[in-house]
This record gives structure tokens, sequence and C-alpha cells, in this order.
């Protein structure tokens, strides 16, 4: 089994900054991949970006340019850098682990961009 616990949201202003944190723990193997999702209210969650054991990330487009997504294999532990933050960004993020069997999920924590 494994747990994901997620740290970092909150509340900032448009074009303001943000780290969420996510430290997974259990049994994970070394070829997982993890990432971020994001789900606002009245719509279904969706990918924001992913990155590989190597390294390798991919990003949704609306993420590109302004989100960076990081690792610390050492740690089972990823990062999401968020940058100039837009009202649309606001939502629920989710940390997730993918490899053998069904993904696993965190909490979620809130991120709400507003002035």
């Amino acid at each position: 089994q494994v747990q994901l616990v997620e740290s970092g949201g909150g509340l900032v202003q448009p074009g303001g900054s943000l780290r969420l944190s996510c430290a997974a723990s259990g049994r994970i193997f070394s070829f997982a991949v993890m990432g971020w999702f994001r789900q606002a209210p009245g719509k279904q969650r969706e990918l924001v970006a992913r990155i590989m054991n190597s390294g390798s990330p991919t990003y949704a487009d609306s993420a590109k340019g302004r989100f960076t997504i990081s690792r610390d294999n050492a740690k089972n532990t990823v990062y999401l850098q968020m940058n100039s933050l837009k009202p649309e960004d606001t939502a629920v993020y989710y940390c997730n682990l993918r490899q053998a069997g069904p993904d696993f999920w965190g909490q979620g924590t809130q991120v709400t961009v507003s002035s």
C-alpha cells in the first residue's frame, strides 16, 4: 500500500507563486510515475503535470511555461512549483502515483487564486 501526503496549498493573489509538495510512503517501485492533477468545482479532474522516475516531465498545456514539476527519488517526494498563478488555476490539487495496479491518490490540497 502507498500513502501520499500533500502540503503547500493556500490562498495567493493573481501573479503569485506556490509550491506544492507530496511525500509518498509505503511500497514504491523504482519505475513509479508521480504527478499532479486538479479538480475545480463542477469540472472533471485533469492532469497538470507528471514526471517519470528518470525526471522526464509532461505538462498540460495550461501548465506549460508557468509550472515546474520535480521529484526527489531518495525522499519519494514530488514537487510542483507554480508561478504566474491565475484565478482559473483555483482547484483542489491531488498528488498521484502510478505503478503496478491501481493509481494512488493524496487527500488533496486547496489552491485558491484570488485578489
